[in-house]
Parts: C-alpha cells; sequence; structure tokens
C-alpha cells in the first residue's frame, strides 16, 4: 500500500491548501490520538452525523456498534460515507476578531464501508477497539461470546481517499494590526488523564493495573 494517498476532488484542499496532507505518516497518528470519529452519511436526502469510537487495523478504519444500529445497516447497504476526526491543540487569539482561529489536526476519509462477517476478523476488529481506548486492556478482560459477536455489527472503511489539514503557529494579523495594544498569542489545550476511579462493586484489593494508572503516558509514548 503506497504511504502516499493521491488527492482526489473531493480531498482537495480548496481553501488554505498548504495546510493539507496526503500521506499515512501524517493522517494515522491524528487517528490513533483521537477517541471520537464523527460519521456522516445521508438516508433518503437526509444527512446525519453521529459521533462514535472507532479503530484503525493498518489501511482499514473500523467501527462498530449493536446489529439493530439504522446507521450500521445502512452503511453496510453501500452508500457513501464520510468520517471525520479532529483534534484541537490550541486556541489562536489575533488582534482582530476576524483572525481569531484554533491549532488543530483533523482527518477526513471518504468511501464505502463493508460489513465484517467472519468470527475472527470480528473479534480482532473488537480487540482493536479495546486496545485503542487502552493498551494492555484486552489480555486482561473477557472476551466477547459468541452471542455478544452476533448482536454487534462491524465495519470496515479502507483508508484510501482521506486528507488530514493541520494548523500549527500563532496569529497572522494584517500588517496594521500588529501595533496595537492587545495582546496576542495561543492558549494550548491538551487532552489528559486524571487520577482513575474505582467501581462502586470492585472487589477488594484488586489493584489498579499499571497500564491504567500510567495511561496518559502510554498515549503519549
Amino acid at each position: 500500500m503506497s504511504v502516499q494517498l493521491n488527492p482526489t476532488e473531493k480531498t482537495r484542499l480548496k481553501r488554505l491548501p498548504k495546510r493539507g496532507h496526503f500521506d499515512r505518516h501524517t493522517i494515522y497518528p491524528i487517528l490513533d490520538e483521537a477517541f471520537i470519529c464523527h460519521v456522516g452519511f445521508a438516508i433518503e436526502g437526509q444527512p446525519y452525523v453521529i459521533p462514535t469510537g472507532f479503530a484503525r487495523i493498518d489501511d482499514d478504519l473500523y467501527i462498530h456498534g449493536s446489529a439493530a444500529s439504522r446507521m450500521l445497516r445502512n452503511l453496510a447497504s453501500g452508500i457513501d460515507v464520510c468520517v471525520t476526526v479532529t483534534l484541537i491543540d490550541g486556541l489562536v487569539l489575533a488582534r482582530s476578531a476576524f483572525h481569531h482561529s484554533m491549532n488543530y489536526r483533523s482527518v477526513v476519509i471518504l468511501g464505502k464501508a463493508e460489513l465484517v462477517t467472519d468470527f475472527d476478523d470480528k473479534n480482532r476488529a473488537l480487540e482493536a477497539f479495546t486496545e485503542h481506548i487502552i493498551p494492555g486492556r484486552w489480555a486482561e478482560v473477557r472476551w466477547p461470546t459468541e452471542l455478544e459477536l452476533k448482536a454487534t455489527s462491524v465495519l470496515k472503511l479502507p483508508i484510501d481517499e482521506a486528507s488530514a489539514k493541520i494548523r500549527t503557529g500563532g496569529p497572522i494579523d494584517d500588517d496594521e494590526d500588529y501595533t496595537m495594544n492587545v495582546w496576542a498569542g495561543v492558549i494550548p489545550l491538551s487532552l489528559h488523564a486524571a487520577a482513575p476511579i474505582n467501581d462502586e462493586k470492585l472487589t477488594d484489593g484488586i489493584r489498579v493495573p499499571d497500564y491504567v494508572s500510567n495511561h496518559s503516558q502510554n498515549r503519549e509514548s
């Protein structure tokens, strides 16, 4: 699989094209850092955008949910889908209201999703979902039963038609505004894991695993 994706008319950036990236080395780390994607699709002319969890395995994106899910049933029929992921890295405060912005990393994936029916492939996808949330968890928990797998639909979307868009740096003001007596700069934003909280029904004596207590470090490594 080629590292560089070929821009299409649907993924090529019309505005600020210099912020566009079409290589997997840029796209995949953004996907791997995010927890939520938004799935866009249309049914009989009515558009929907649904937030959901996801995971990546190699060059495919996976989403899952109840087998009764209207979204998954329709996506499995082969309709067009647009999946987006966005990470916000900072608030950019300019001297003028017009030039305020945000630093961000985003990915858009277009295509058609395919229903995963093979038992082993579904199980592998569910492992990827669990490990995407927190690495090391799958080996410790109870794995899905056959009944649970039957009640779950898993869809695979190839990451073939995709692009990333990234903004970094400080504000870009008009030349005449740089002498204004107004503070300008960036407020950095990041997602941090706080101290874990035990379940109220946790059996006495069960300690917090290292992969849980060190979760924030695991995500950054």
